[in-house]
């Protein structure tokens, strides 16, 4: 699943490629890829004629402010989920057998969505009316690593007395939004935590320096354009850069490079974790 860097990688893309675009029509292919309106209808009726604007990014969530004549037309949101993924083209081909939704433009460009596992999702938030009304999971999030809200001293108090693994704990959406099961385990291996460690046991001290770990690992991801283990493609179909670096994610068995110890592979939760013995205590 795309994690912040990704979802982050195709913000900037989308900001780049479509903040302006006129959306002259809608077509949607797979109704489940509409969470609201209920009807993909309505959705592509309310999108039809409305200028992209700034894009947005709340977690893995994204959205774009719209206008119709200069107007308010309200706000698109999306959630990429497992496989999702936007294509820009400047020239529309033929449509592939996973796309999703198109929306097309002047000139016969075209902004594609297209979804192997059809898990994503978008939104059209009416005008006036708050974002986490209609897209309800953003009302669940914590906040942002980037922000000064997240800082060790928050972390002490949500773990205070957590006997769960840090690994889960830095899972879940409503402690830290936007961390995946990729940038968990390389965040721990830059702090030298073990994922198994009970959250409730860490000190401060520990605390800062796995936020300043994640920080900068999500730093890096992003300026690689995030990763590719599977299915992220940018909006031109170009892999992420940031897996063939990874210290531990997916390395079971290879030695860490940073003391040649195989890195270990365990389950935490039902999700994968990979660490290293001697750099993680």
């Amino acid at each position: 699943m795309p994690e912040l860097p990704e979802v982050e990688t195709v913000r900037r893309g989308l900001e780049q490629q479509t903040q302006g675009f006129e959306i002259s029509r809608v077509e949607v292919h797979r109704a489940r890829a509409i969470a609201s309106p209920v009807n993909p209808a309505a959705f592509a009726a309310a999108l039809c004629g409305c200028r992209v604007g700034a894009w947005s990014r709340r977690g893995k969530y994204l959205m774009s402010k719209l206008s119709r004549g200069g107007e308010d037309a309200g706000s698109w949101g999306v959630h990429l989920r497992m496989t999702g993924q936007f294509l820009w083209l400047e020239t529309s081909k033929p449509a592939c057998p996973h796309t999703r939704v198109q929306m097309f433009g002047a000139s016969n460009q075209e902004l594609r969505f297209v979804d192997t596992r059809s898990f994503g999702q978008m939104w059209w938030v009416p005008p006036g009316q708050p974002l986490d009304s209609v897209i309800t999971g953003l009302g669940r999030l914590g906040p942002e690593p980037f922000s000064p809200a997240f800082n060790a001293a928050y972390l002490a108090e949500r773990l205070r007395g957590s006997k769960r693994p840090i690994k889960n704990a830095l899972l879940d959406q409503a402690l830290v939004a936007g961390v995946g099961n990729i940038y968990a385990d390389e965040s721990l291996f830059a702090a030298g935590i073990r994922p198994a460690t009970t959250s409730g046991s860490l000190g401060v001290s520990q605390l800062e320096r796995l936020r300043q770990a994640l920080v900068e690992v999500l730093e890096t991801s992003i300026g690689a354009g995030g990763t590719t283990f599977s299915d992220f493609r940018d909006l031109k179909g170009n892999n992420g850069n940031y897996g063939g670096v990874a210290w531990v994610y997916r390395r079971g068995g290879e030695p860490c490079r940073r003391c040649q110890t195989p890195i270990q592979r365990e389950k935490l939760g039902g999700r994968s974790s990979h660490w290293c013995p001697s750099c993680q205590h």
